[in-house]
């Protein structure tokens, strides 16, 4: 399971932040583009630790877990698909589950004004799975990762996730007493781009289930089509998240235009913002 330790209210060595970073932080939280805040957390922590990745998760309910958000220093194109791994298959066995759960009560108990935060360190050592460790570990040439766990409305389990590449070495006492003093900072970051990113979802879903209801014509794909428009994806952008060619997404957006007797993006947006004819 590796080791882990909870973060005490004035633990950690304080840290001064230039305000560009602090600043460059803040316009991330919460934006469509969702991978962009994981990416600025590894370049702010990465400036005084050498890391190679950073990957945020959100646990709820003992369920599989969701990917917020993946950040990767040009270390492997593979990281997408690994995290995938993990949220379908492998967290079950990681040690960070355990430590949650043994710590429920007590995060519980200490309330989001001075959350329970804990810190928790696994190496490729500490898992006995052989697909587990070589995924998640030995691919990405992982040395040891060190989360950051703490709750989220007495909920939802957020997990802050850093690792160090072999090149590295593990974790040493000055890199994990750099983690702890961001820690409090990183917590609060996270909860708040969570908290954004959920709104965001959550309205483009009211959006769409609407255009659904007026044009019933309209088949998933050419929802996923206007999903990817409401995250403020170009159409190059929509066919990589599809998987299909350029030609076809824009194929899929002049076959919604039609269906919608529209010409064009701005009068989608006018259509998709118009109130409900019942109202």
């Amino acid at each position: 399971m590796g080791s882990y330790w909870a973060l005490a209210p004035q633990m950690g060595a304080e840290i001064d932040l230039p305000l560009t970073q602090v600043t460059g932080l803040l316009r991330k939280l919460g934006l469509s583009g969702r991978h962009a805040v994981a990416e600025q957390l590894l370049r702010l922590v990465g400036s005084r630790v050498p890391l190679a990745q950073c990957a945020i998760f959100s646990y709820e309910g003992g369920g599989r877990p969701r990917i917020v958000a993946i950040g990767d220093r040009a270390r492997t194109a593979a990281l997408p698909a690994i995290s995938q791994d993990y949220v379908t298959r492998f967290y079950p066995m990681d040690g960070s589950v355990q430590v949650m759960a043994a710590e429920s009560l007590a995060a519980r108990r200490a309330g989001a004004a001075n959350p329970h935060i804990l810190l928790h360190r696994q190496t490729a050592n500490d898992i006995a799975h052989p697909q587990y460790r070589a995924i998640c570990y030995e691919l990405p040439q992982v040395a040891e990762r060190l989360a950051i766990l703490a709750l989220y409305q007495g909920e939802r389990w957020m997990s802050v996730n850093f690792y160090r590449g072999v090149e590295h070495g593990p974790f040493d006492d000055a890199a994990i007493a750099v983690i702890e003093a961001f820690a409090p900072l990183l917590v609060q970051a996270v909860r708040l781009h969570h908290a954004g990113q959920t709104l965001n979802d959550d309205l483009a879903e009211l959006m769409l289930a609407r255009l659904r209801a007026r044009c019933p014509a309209l088949t998933k794909r050419d929802l996923d089509v206007v999903r990817g428009l409401l995250a403020g994806l170009a159409t190059e952008g929509i066919a990589e998240r599809m998987g299909i060619e350029v030609s076809s997404a824009r194929t899929y957006l002049k076959r919604i235009y039609r269906k919608l007797g529209i010409s064009g993006q701005r009068e989608l947006i006018g259509v998709l913002l118009a109130p409900d004819a019942s109202t």
